[in-house]
């Protein structure tokens, strides 16, 4: 068996290629950065280290790397004889991934079984988004392409956490780890993952991660930054941090039990359980990592507006979301991109016009008005500091 991971990073390692490995695939990582191609290929194993209560060094042998820039060919063809493909490159990067995939299946044996595609990202429907890639690329030509593939959407969950300098091709994860896969797509032929679960309905899987990993990681960020922390698990140190991460997580929690009747109950040991590994004093995360890109997570359906919102569509209580929002606000960091373009449309535009389009809510919206409220507030500290 063979699979093509796109995305050779630390999570396309440290998870996701962990995992096919031991599944039993022949592993094919897809990246555009040369020297990291470069030395997966110059490497005959890697390990993945899991530091934490529970963790143990796990060793990761046939595999092989393809520079998709610069041999695109070759990676058409890989795809093309194989069982499963996933990726782990960020939802705005699918639309890259797509023409290879679509290339491939044009050439793929059609007595073949059908490729099994599976996006691993943080984000609702991924896979949905990449086959909609893939389909409106292919036109008229799809119905006769149609059979070579299916598509499974996922939702993951491992914290991978900045990798210290000088390790090569290894990777510190914490030893926790979840993927979820919806069952239905492949019928009676779903992939051989030892380490990941089956479902047939995803959808509760995919928001309680999100609402709940997503939103209770930012949250940390966020307010640790605030708090002067620099590693995550110091932010959760602090009391007060602590508390507001909670209470944010009790509102999540609530618009789950009432979206998906999850058992409140459960959700509280969920919580408590990604708590514990938010805290892992082991797992060297930052809150700058964490924090990074705050105008992709202050969007419409991301891990604050997307549960705020529904929950205030409820009449459910939102303020420690509202909170968290206000401190996302105040995230500054020189060498992100997004966390400087967020200071400078602060500066620019009036709270109105701000939230719209930041945060994707119409202005009739009932969390519009708490969510301008705290932008006010921090157009009101730039302009008082300037």
């Amino acid at each position: 068996m063979k699979a093509v991971h796109f995305g050779a990073g630390n999570i396309g390692r440290g998870f996701v290629g962990l995992l096919l490995h031991e599944g039993g695939y022949e592993l094919v990582f897809s990246d555009v950065a040369a020297p990291l191609v470069d030395a997966i290929n110059a490497a005959s194993s890697y390990t993945v280290h899991e530091v934490g209560d529970g963790g143990t060094d796990k060793t990761v042998t046939g595999f092989r790397a393809v520079n998709s820039a610069e041999e695109p060919d070759r990676l058409i063809a890989e795809i093309a004889g194989a069982d499963v493909v996933t990726t782990a490159v960020g939802p705005t990067i699918l639309k890259f991934v797509a023409p290879p995939i679509l290339a491939a299946l044009r050439v793929r044996d059609p007595e073949a079984a059908p490729l099994q595609v599976m996006a691993c990202e943080n984000a609702i429907g991924a896979t949905d988004i990449l086959r909609e890639e893939i389909v409106t690329r292919a036109g008229d030509e799809w119905p006769q392409l149609a059979a070579r593939a299916v598509f499974a959407n996922t939702a993951v969950d491992r914290i991978v956490p900045a990798q210290p300098a000088g390790g090569g091709v290894d990777v510190t994860v914490e030893p926790f780890y979840e993927w979820a896969i919806e069952r239905p797509p492949f019928g009676d032929a779903p992939p051989h993952i030892p380490g990941a679960h089956f479902v047939d309905d995803l959808a509760p899987y995919i928001e309680r991660k999100l609402f709940t990993v997503n939103t209770g990681h930012a949250t940390t960020a966020y307010l640790g930054a605030l708090a002067g922390a620099d590693k995550i698990s110091d932010a959760l140190a602090d009391d007060q941090v602590a508390t507001a991460v909670e209470a944010t997580l009790q509102e999540t929690s609530a618009l789950l039990a009432a979206k998906h009747g999850l058992d409140p109950a459960e959700l509280a040991d969920y919580r408590a359980t990604i708590l514990r590994r938010f805290a892992n004093p082991e797992l060297p995360d930052t809150v700058g990592r964490v924090g990074r890109q705050p105008l992709r997570k202050l969007s419409r359906h991301e891990r604050f507006i997307g549960p705020a919102a529904e929950a205030a569509e409820r009449g459910l209580p939102v303020q420690a979301l509202v909170t968290a929002i206000a401190a996302a606000l105040r995230f500054t960091d020189a060498d992100d991109e997004q966390a400087v373009a967020l200071q400078q449309q602060l500066r620019d535009q009036d709270a109105a016009t701000f939230t719209a389009s930041v945060t994707g809510l119409d202005d009739t919206h009932p969390l519009f008005a708490q969510v301008q409220q705290v932008v006010a507030a921090r157009q009101a500290e730039l302009s008082d500091a300037s």
